[in-house]
């Protein structure tokens, strides 16, 4: 079979906030941009948002996990993760900028400003979030409205919840499949199903990329590739290019949720992490979440069979999420497996931050004797093509033409929300290759 043959010049790998961005921007600038997407458009499709739905765009099904037993959810869809998240939002930690000389300040104000980022209204942030959130500041936290991607006015049946994390079914939260529809109006070429296996050199300049397309084999020709396939799909293309370093150690943001059991209603219901609380000595955020319905026993599930049988009473769980500013770690093997260890210094964190979560819900009226911990999941795999290492400041790897523009170049892990983050990284991308 004769390969397919594109040509663009920009080719921009994966549809995830960062190459979303890129792609955007660059095709209203009057670029010529392919855009490949592994994945398929879910946002539209009937089951998109529910249980069976994730079946389909998550990574083996959401059943993917590291050989230590860290659940890691790895969407694959136009869009990326942003078809899978609560829709929170952080301005970039200010270490990046002070340390790795990283400016993002006018990008996220543009980007906060366009997308109408904001805490949702006092009435909609649940009355068990709250009451948790007012446990926390009892106990001496620092709590704030956590900022979110979600505008309740762009829906006209706006009722969040927990199962929002599947994907948003009313229109209300943002996704980066919009900026890809904004590109393609714009003359941006998307294809679908398209799976990058290696980018093409010639004379040690980026000349494109090869992969399969629909199973069948194809070559696309650009003088600038951006990669932006995220933490893990990233590095696998760099290793399979020939770039040494891709994909050793890394960052997970690792989290969990600690549960308890109370006689009023739970947050079960309520958006997912409207409030948040930090314990910077510990490296720590806290927000306010419980795993949607049926997610709910399986998570409880691989810790007892005791926590199963609280299933019934998912409506009455307060559930408080602790994500973790982990340690550098593990690798990703070529065969696309990897290996994530948790340090004994992030786990002694992990078992402060724990204690914290429970005095926290014991404040807000749980049950001392029902609370428990979720096992371990990667909310956001990064650092696999880090800044300063495999890519400069201005996100060029050290093959002329091939930048890299997703979570894959944070220097370290972020220990926050990371999308807006990597749209501030692609507005600065887009803007510095129109320059050259």
């Amino acid at each position: 079979m004769a390969n397919l043959s594109l040509e663009a010049e920009v080719i921009v790998v994966g549809t995830g906030p960062g190459g979303a961005t890129v792609a955007r921007e660059l095709t209203r600038a009057g670029r010529r941009v392919l855009l490949l997407e592994r994945g398929r458009p879910e946002r539209h499709h009937p089951l998109y948002g529910t249980h069976l739905g994730a079946l389909r765009y998550a990574e083996r099904g959401g059943l993917f996990f590291t050989p230590e037993g860290i659940q890691v959810v790895v969407p694959s869809m136009v869009g990326g993760a942003t078809g899978m998240f609560a829709g929170c939002a952080a301005p970039p930690p200010p270490w990046l900028r002070e340390k790795y000389g990283i400016d993002l300040r006018s990008e996220v104000a543009e980007t906060m400003e366009e997308l109408g980022i904001a805490p949702l209204p006092p009435e909609q942030r649940g009355a068990a979030s709250t009451r948790l959130a007012e446990a926390a500041r009892a106990l001496g936290y620092a709590v704030y409205p956590q900022p979110k991607f979600i505008r309740p006015e762009r829906s006209a049946r706006f009722h969040c919840g927990a199962h929002c994390l599947l994907g948003c079914r009313c229109g209300a939260k943002w996704s980066a499949a919009e900026f890809v529809e904004e590109a393609v109006r714009a003359g941006a070429r998307l294809l679908t199903r398209a799976r990058v296996e290696r980018v093409l050199m010639e004379d040690g300049h980026t000349a494109g990329v090869a992969g399969r397309l629909a199973g069948r084999p194809f070559i696309a020709r650009a003088e600038r590739v951006v990669l932006a396939a995220g933490g893990l799909g990233t590095p696998r293309i760099l290793q399979a290019s020939g770039l040494r370093g891709a994909g050793e150690r890394m960052a997970m943001d690792l989290t969990l949720i600690v549960y308890g059991l109370t006689r009023e209603a739970g947050n079960a219901q309520d958006p997912p992490m409207t409030w948040s609380w930090d314990d910077p000595e510990l490296g720590v955020m806290f927000s306010t979440l419980v795993d949607p319905w049926l997610l709910y026993p399986v998570m409880a599930g691989m810790r007892s069979l005791r926590h199963v049988l609280t299933w019934p009473r998912w409506k009455h769980l307060l559930g408080v999420m602790i994500k973790l500013k982990d340690n550098l770690s593990g690798r990703l093997l070529p065969d696309g497996s990897l290996s994530k260890p948790l340090l004994p210094e992030d786990r002694d964190r992990l078992r402060e931050a724990e204690r914290a979560a429970r005095r926290i819900l014991i404040e807000a009226g749980a049950d001392p004797d029902s609370i428990f911990s979720s096992p371990l999941r990667g909310t956001h795999p990064s650092a696999t093509v880090r800044i300063g290492e495999l890519v400069d400041t201005n996100l060029q790897t050290e093959i002329p033409g091939l930048y890299v523009c997703d979570a894959s170049v944070f220097p370290e892990a972020l220990g926050r929300p990371t999308v807006l983050t990597i749209i501030a990284l692609g507005k600065r991308l887009a803007r510095q290759v129109l320059r050259t």
